[in-house]
């Protein structure tokens, strides 16, 4: 047993004094008190607050950066269908070894930036020719592998994909994304839950790829055979292109289609989501579901800006995510994500309400269905029987130095970089 003295911890209801945390031989908190120990105890300067948790990750696509800005020129233009022709190229030529150590780079860089658990959005699942690998986990396992060097909790999701397009079938450059059907799918996800078991940091959720991606009567048939208390994932509304086609072959909206088919709840994140109507943008509140923002990924796709206003004022739960990895750092993702509004409302703090602080309100936000997104509950962020880890705010940085307690997320967030932050 080792006990730790907290001058400053961030929970739930906000910043605790002096808390003494006793932890065990494998790190897990077994007391938190204000009394002072009998014994001896280690005093940690800083402000300790929990890792920022990733939800939406593919790491293969890591291996892009700078590699597609510019435009050839025979190309019109460029925008995400041209990019999505690049990554699939990319994603033909990976191999499980090449796959691990981008991986592992992108999972430790994930680490120094402030990230402790990250959800990877796998559909990488074959061999170069489509075919599954003597292991069906190969690729899956190389993830896991990846994590645990890097010392990063894993959410692996092992994702759906079917088509390629509404009513299209696969092109060649998917082949190693496809399962034909539901039982094949759910095969593979029982392969890669049985590698899981070898390691601790590890959990696995399911998901689609997204509407365009999966039979519509699969999707439904899929989520009623996954099992409840898991993450479930799904790409929606991203592209204009992508609503048009899905009103066209569906008769609906895309998140009027999910939501009138299959029974969601705080289980479903679904990511991008950044073209929803008015009455979509309801129903995913309705339902308790959450919404992923990946804003640096989405800016650089020229995706556009989801209604984010509108729906954090109206009680919608969102986490954040790196996505293609453009950009890895929590705080520019949670600053980028509220700076979006402040550009089309034209006002500072757009998010609050009077006496509110825009740094807390997202924070928080982005904590509690970052959580879930990871197939995680918890009360606190620092409660007894869970890993005792975080991120220590240096305050003796001049940045940080003789800032009052409510201004120290608030300069985190919009103010600093990993170089303020130090693992636990």
């Amino acid at each position: 047993m080792k006990t730790y003295l907290i001058k400053k911890l961030l929970q739930k209801d906000g910043w605790k004094n002096e808390l003494y945390i006793t932890v065990d031989e494998n790190n897990l908190i077994t007391e938190l008190s204000n009394e002072k120990p009998e014994g001896e105890f280690f005093p940690m300067d800083g402000y300790l607050i929990p890792g920022f948790k990733n939800a939406h990750s593919h790491a293969f696509q890591y291996a892009m950066g700078g590699l597609n800005e510019s435009i050839p020129e025979s190309a019109e233009g460029d925008d995400f269908w041209s990019w999505r022709e690049n990554m699939y190229s990319l994603a033909l030529s990976i191999s499980p070894d090449e796959l691990q150590e981008i991986a592992t780079n992108l999972y430790m860089e994930m680490r120094r930036h402030g990230y402790t658990h990250v959800a990877e959005f796998h559909y990488l699942h074959h061999d170069t020719e489509g075919l599954p690998y003597k292991n069906p986990a190969e690729m899956s396992e190389r993830l896991m592998v990846a994590a645990n060097q890097a010392g990063l909790a894993l959410t692996l999701v092992p994702i759906f994909y079917q088509m390629g397009g509404f009513n299209l079938e696969p092109n060649e450059r998917q082949r190693r994304f496809i399962s034909k059907d539901v039982d094949s799918y759910l095969e593979l996800y029982e392969e890669i839950k049985k590698s899981a078991e070898k390691f601790n940091n590890v959990i696995v959720g399911a998901g689609v790829h997204s509407l365009r991606a999966v039979k519509n009567e699969d999707i439904i048939k899929l989520f009623k055979k996954l099992p409840s208390g898991i993450p479930k994932h799904i790409h929606i509304s991203e592209q204009i292109m992508e609503v048009r086609d899905c009103v066209s072959h569906l008769g609906k909206r895309p998140v009027e289609w999910l939501c009138e088919n299959v029974k969601l709840n705080e289980e479903f994140h679904l990511v991008h989501s950044t073209h929803i109507n008015d009455e979509e943008l309801k129903m995913i509140i309705d339902a308790k579901a959450n919404v992923v923002l990946c804003p640096s990924t989405e800016a650089n796709l020229g995706d556009g800006l989801f209604p984010l206003k509108d729906f954090h004022l109206a009680g919608g739960n969102y986490s954040i995510g790196t996505d293609s990895h453009i950009g890895l750092s929590p705080m520019e993702e949670l600053r980028w994500m509220e700076y979006g509004v402040r550009l089309i409302e034209k006002k500072r703090n757009p998010l609050c309400k009077p006496g509110e602080n825009s740094a807390d309100l997202i924070f928080h936000k982005t904590q509690e269905a970052g959580l879930m997104a990871m197939g995680r509950s918890a009360n606190d962020y620092f409660e007894v029987g869970n890993n005792f880890g975080g991120l220590l705010i240096q305050t003796d940085n001049p940045l940080f130095k003789d800032k009052p307690e409510e201004a120290i997320l608030s300069t985190l967030i919009y103010s600093a970089g990993p170089e303020h932050l130090k693992y636990r």
